[in-house]
C-alpha cells in the first residue's frame, strides 16, 4: 500500500512538472527539443523503475540478479533531468532529479545516494556551462540535491530504526513467551518437589513408627503364644499403644515442620533418644561435640529421618543392644554417628541398606543426603559394631 501511494506521488510529480514546463510561451524551440528528450527519457525509466520495485515487492519474488540496475536507472533520471532543468524556463524538470536523489538516498546504500547526487550535480554543472545559466542555478540546484540526499538518508535512518524496534519487539515478545513457559515449568518442577517432599517426610514418619510397632506387636505374640504370659503381653501391648500414639503425633509434626520451621537438630535428636529409650528399655545415649549451629530445614530433616530409620534398624536387627548417638559439628559440615552391637551371629553379616518394613529407608536416605551434597555409610564398623555414619554441609 505504501509503495502504492509513493508511486502515485511520483507520477504526480512527474505529470505536473511536465505540464509546468511545457506550457510554457516563452520555451524556445531548440530547449524545448532537448526539454522533451529528457523528459520522455525520465519517464521511460521511472516505468522501468516503477515496474521493478513493484516485481521484487511481491512474495517470494528474487532479487534483481544485477545490482548495478537501480543505481543506473536514477543516475540517467538524475543526469537527464538535471541537465534539461538549467534551460530557460525549464526549472521544474528538478524535481525529477530531486526523486530520483531522495530514492537513492533512502533505498539504497550511502554509496548510491552519493553516486546518483553527484550525477545529478554534474551533468547540472556541465549543461550550466553549456546553457550559460545563471549562477542561482549552479548554486542552487546542488545544494537543493545534497539536501535531497540527506532528507532521503534520514527517511532511511528512521525506516532502519522501526525495522530494528520491530525485530526487537517481536524477540521480547518471543523471550517473554519462553519466559512465561520457564516459570510455568519451574512452577510445576516445585510442585512436583513440594509432592517428593511431604511423601518422604510421611513415608519416613510411618515407617519409623510402624517398624517399632511391628517390634512390640511381634514381642506380644512371642509372649502370648511361646510363654503364655499375658501379664507381660499386655504390658508390651501397652507400649505398642504409646508408640501407635506417638507415631500420629509424629506424622502431625511432620505436615506441621512442611509449613513451618523445625526445631534445633541437637534437641529433636535428644528427644528421640529419650523416647527409644523409653520405647525400648534399652540404653541410649546422644553426645555433641562442637558448637550447635542452625541448618536448613532440609537437611536437619535428612539427619533426624537419618536417625530415625537407623533407631528402628537397631530395635529389630539389635534388640536389647545400647545405642549410641553422636552429632558432631565441624568447620564445613555436620556428622551424625549412630552406633549399636551387632548379635554374635550377625557380626559376619552385612544386613546392609533394607529396613524393617522390608523398603530401603536408609537408600531414600542417602538419596536425599545426595542431593544435599552429604553423604550415608552404613555397614560393620569392624568391632562387632554397626555403624551409620550421615554427614551435610553446613
Amino acid at each position: 500500500m505504501l509503495l502504492t501511494v509513493s508511486w502515485l506521488l511520483r507520477w504526480g510529480a512527474y505529470v505536473l512538472a511536465g505540464c509546468e514546463t511545457f506550457t510554457r510561451i516563452s520555451l524556445g524551440p531548440a530547449a524545448r527539443t532537448v526539454t522533451i528528450v529528457a523528459y520522455v527519457l525520465s519517464g521511460a525509466l521511472m516505468a522501468l523503475w516503477s515496474a521493478a520495485e513493484l516485481r521484487a515487492a511481491r512474495p517470494g519474488a528474487a532479487p534483481w540478479r544485477n545490482p548495478l540496475l537501480m543505481p543506473v536507472l536514477l543516475g540517467t533520471i538524475a543526469v537527464a533531468s538535471g541537465a534539461a532543468a538549467t534551460l530557460p524556463d525549464a526549472g521544474t524538470m528538478i524535481a525529477m532529479t530531486v526523486i530520483a536523489v531522495l530514492s537513492a538516498a533512502s533505498d539504497h546504500p550511502l554509496p548510491t545516494a552519493w553516486s546518483v547526487t553527484g550525477a545529478g550535480v554534474l551533468a547540472i554543472e556541465t549543461a550550466q556551462l553549456i546553457t550559460g545559466a545563471s549562477t542561482g542555478i549552479a548554486l542552487g540546484y546542488p545544494v537543493t540535491l545534497v539536501v535531497g540526499m540527506l532528507v532521503g538518508r534520514n527517511r532511511r535512518s528512521d525506516r532502519v530504526r522501526a525495522e530494528q524496534a520491530a525485530v526487537l519487539l517481536a524477540r521480547s515478545e518471543e523471550l517473554r513467551a519462553q519466559a512465561d513457559e520457564l516459570r510455568e515449568q519451574q512452577r510445576q518442577v516445585a510442585v512436583l518437589d513440594e509432592r517428593t517432599r511431604i511423601a518422604r517426610e510421611i513415608h519416613d514418619v510411618l515407617a519409623h513408627s510402624l517398624g517399632a510397632l511391628g517390634i512390640q506387636i511381634q514381642a506380644a505374640r512371642a509372649l502370648l503364644t511361646d510363654d503364655g504370659d499375658v501379664e507381660r503381653a499386655v504390658g508390651v501391648l501397652g507400649v505398642a499403644q504409646r508408640i501407635a500414639s506417638d507415631g500420629l503425633t509424629e506424622t502431625r509434626r511432620a505436615v506441621h515442620a512442611l509449613r513451618t520451621d523445625t526445631p534445633p537438630l541437637d534437641e529433636e535428636l535428644a528427644r528421640m533418644t529419650a523416647a527409644h529409650r523409653q520405647r525400648h528399655g534399652t540404653q541410649a545415649r546422644l553426645t555433641v561435640r562442637g558448637t550447635p549451629v542452625p541448618l536448613p530445614a532440609d537437611q536437619t530433616l535428612a539427619l533426624v529421618r537419618t536417625a530415625q530409620e537407623s533407631l528402628t534398624n537397631a530395635a529389630k536387627h539389635a534388640k536389647d543392644r545400647p545405642v549410641t548417638l553422636t552429632l558432631r559439628y565441624g568447620d564445613d559440615d555436620v556428622t551424625l554417628t549412630i552406633r549399636n552391637p551387632l548379635p554374635p551371629a550377625d557380626e559376619d553379616a552385612a544386613p546392609g541398606f533394607s529396613t524393617v518394613d522390608g523398603g530401603y529407608g536408609l537408600t531414600g536416605m542417602r538419596e536425599r543426603l545426595l542431593l544435599l551434597g552429604g553423604a550415608l555409610t552404613a555397614g560393620p564398623a569392624g568391632d562387632g559394631e554397626w555403624r551409620v555414619a550421615a554427614r551435610v554441609p553446613r
